[in-house]
C-alpha cells in the first residue's frame, strides 16, 4: 500500500497558494483518476484508488503546514504502513519555478511542513517529491511569498508541472522510489536542471 502525502493548508483562501503546491498535486491526481477525498475521524483528509492492482492513499493533513506531522502520525498509527511506501509532495523555495527535485529522504530545506514530518514519525526516511516555486522575495518576506497565489505566468508552468507530477506519482505508486526515480531520470531525459538525489 503505497501512500502520498501532500503538504499545504486546507480551505478556499489557501488553494492556490505557491505553499499549496503539494495539494494541489494531489488533487489534480485524484481528479485525473476519479477519486474524491472524504474527511477522516482525524485531522486529515483522504480518498482511496487502485492503479494496475496497487492500492494506494491520497493524504492532506487539515490542519497547517507546520503541523502536518500531527495529521500524518494519526494516519500511520491507525494504518500502520512502513515510512518508505510515503512518499511526500511538497513546495520548495530553493527551486526555481517548475523544476522538481525526488529525494529518498534527507532534511527539512527549512520546509516547516516537512520539519512538523520528521518530528512527529520520528524518522527522515522516506522519499519527497518536491516542487519548485522558486525564491522571488526579498529578505524576510518568505511567509507571505508563499502564502501567495501561482501568477498567471506560474501558472502556465504549473500545469505542466502538474502532469509530469502526476506521471511521477504514479510511478511511485506501481514500483516504489526506484521506479519513481527512474522515470523521473526518463521524463527529463537526465536534463541537469531537475535534480535527483
Amino acid at each position: 500500500m503505497r501512500v502520498i502525502l501532500g503538504i499545504g493548508n486546507i480551505g478556499i483562501r489557501y488553494q492556490l497558494n505557491r505553499h499549496n503546491a503539494g495539494f494541489l498535486v494531489l488533487d489534480y491526481f485524484a481528479q485525473n483518476h476519479s477519486i474524491k477525498f472524504k474527511e477522516a475521524k482525524g485531522d486529515y483528509y483522504f480518498c482511496e484508488g487502485v492503479l494496475n492492482q496497487a492500492n494506494y492513499f491520497l493524504v492532506k493533513p487539515g490542519n497547517y503546514v507546520n503541523n502536518t506531522g500531527v495529521a500524518a502520525l494519526q494516519f500511520f498509527e491507525k494504518y500502520k504502513i512502513d515510512l518508505s511506501d510515503l512518499l511526500v509532495v511538497c513546495d520548495d523555495v530553493n527551486l526555481d519555478m517548475g523544476k522538481l527535485r525526488v529525494r529518498k529522504s534527507g532534511g527539512d530545506g527549512g520546509h516547516n511542513g516537512l520539519s512538523s514530518l520528521i518530528y512527529h514519525l520520528n524518522s527522515s526516511e522516506f522519499p519527497r517529491l518536491r516542487v519548485g516555486i522558486g525564491s522571488d522575495f526579498n529578505k524576510g518576506e518568505l511567509s507571505s511569498y508563499v502564502l501567495e497565489d501561482f501568477s498567471k505566468d506560474e501558472t502556465k508552468i504549473l500545469n505542466k508541472v502538474l502532469k509530469d507530477s502526476s506521471l511521477l506519482v504514479e510511478e511511485f505508486i506501481n514500483g516504489g522510489i526506484e521506479a519513481l526515480l527512474n522515470a523521473n531520470s526518463k521524463l527529463y531525459n537526465n536534463d541537469p536542471s531537475t535534480e535527483i538525489k
